[in-house]
């Protein structure tokens, strides 16, 4: 029966007509010339196609380091004869320039240096204040997909660091969907003790796309921190995960966003602690584009923490109508509730629009339940527009009890 069968297999594998190469495709070249290419790739016209020939021509034309990225397709070169093959070559040499001569057609050469890039930096974090400054970058130092940059900011946060992003890493790190490390100086005031906080720290963070809208992350951190009359040094190991289904985050529209994390912080000079920060949101859509948004979030610890790293109640992170730093403790709980009205169509570059909300927060030490805290209100109206790369958020709100408070928040991104 096993003879018969593989009689069988044997006949029909000789009856399947072998795969020819009819055509070759090169693209993105500039550089190198068709010709070239296609001696470099070590097949020619004719040649039989397996199942691993593109995978060989690419490791050949790599090997040559002429290409920052190739790309080997194969593909049916004839509708009548799926026997025909057609290989298309996608190739990236890198940057280029045009140097233009006295005599004959400008002749184009690859460029040499850093080719460094230069992006504005423009942002404005209730409570901190503005910082401006610029981030310069280096694309592709290990290849597609990778970035290193170089972020100096002045003002509000006062920053000097260096990050390297790998999105997609190829490696040993190919089971990651985005790999970075980095480190920075830092220093900015404390919103609510007006003490400068000080910090010194280097990280490494991973990511991992599980199924769409779900990815899950883990960070290894070290910090130095000087702060007051206070100086620590801690460690922090964490992981979170996240579940995103916003297709727009400037306005979704029957979505949710969730993200958990837990981290472990150890100090030089006492004893570990265990962060945790739960948050929600979810928007559904309404008449029109009208859009209703709910929010809630928890900041908690295993133990009473350091001052400059407590949770902050105030500003539009939490609670509108209160200044950023009105209250600290080790727990934080708060929620929100508000209609986005867009002005604009759905279709336009730029989203315009306004919103009404409601705030509710607390913050409390340890010991401390839930249900014994007063939680203060705020109440108000925004105006906000997005953009490609540019968001501004304007609100004013009252805090019940309290005074009427302009919140402004602004981010401009490359």
């Amino acid at each position: 029966m096993l003879a018969t069968l593989a009689l069988v297999l044997s006949l029909h594998a000789a009856a399947q007509p072998s795969e020819v190469l009819r055509e070759m495709r090169i693209q993105g070249n500039i550089l190198t010339a068709d010709e070239e290419v296609i001696r470099l790739s070590g097949v020619a016209i004719g040649s039989l196609v397996t199942p691993d020939t593109p995978a060989e021509v690419a490791a050949r034309l790599r090997q040559t380091k002429r290409f920052e990225q190739v790309d080997v397709l194969k593909r049916f070169a004839s509708i009548e004869d799926p026997s025909q093959i057609a290989l298309v070559i996608i190739l990236d040499e890198g940057p280029v320039s045009i140097e233009p001569q006295r005599d004959g057609p400008p002749r184009i050469v690859r460029k040499r240096g850093l080719s460094l890039q230069f992006l504005p930096v423009l942002d404005f974090e209730d409570g901190y204040g503005f910082s401006y400054g610029v981030r310069s970058a280096l694309p592709a130092p290990l290849g597609a997909g990778s970035r290193l940059s170089f972020p100096v900011t002045w003002g509000g946060t006062k920053q000097v660091g260096a990050e390297l992003d790998l999105d997609r890493p190829r490696g040993p790190l190919a089971v990651l969907s985005r790999f970075q490390v980095g480190g920075s100086l830092l220093r900015r005031e404390h919103p609510f003790y007006r003490e400068e906080d000080d910090r010194a720290r280097a990280w490494v963070r991973a990511e991992r796309v599980l199924a769409p809208g779900l990815r899950a992350g883990g960070l290894a951190r070290l910090q130095h921190v000087s702060f007051a009359d206070r100086r620590d040094r801690f460690t922090e190991l964490g992981a979170d995960i996240v579940f995103d289904t916003r297709i727009d985050p400037a306005l979704p529209r029957n979505a949710v966003y969730s993200r958990a994390a837990w981290s472990r912080l150890d100090f030089a000079r006492a004893d570990a602690a265990h962060r945790t920060e739960l948050e929600a949101r979810g928007y559904v859509g309404l008449l029109g584009q009208t859009v209703l948004a709910v929010g809630v979030q928890r900041k908690d610890s295993s133990r009473s923490l350091p001052p400059y790293l407590q949770p902050i109640l105030g500003g539009m992170s939490s609670l509108r109508g209160f200044a950023a730093g009105s209250a600290m403790g080790d727990t934080l709980a708060a929620g929100s509730l508000e209609l986005l009205v867009p002005l604009t169509s759905p279709l336009s570059f730029g989203k315009l629009g306004v919103s009404a909300f409601v705030d509710a927060g607390a913050v409390y030490d340890k010991g401390q339940r839930l249900a014994d805290q007063r939680f203060r209100r705020g109440a108000g109206g925004a105006v906000w527009f997005s953009a490609a790369f540019v968001r501004a958020y304007l609100a004013v709100a009252h805090g019940i009890g309290g005074s009427t408070r302009t919140h402004f928040g602004t981010t401009l991104a490359f």
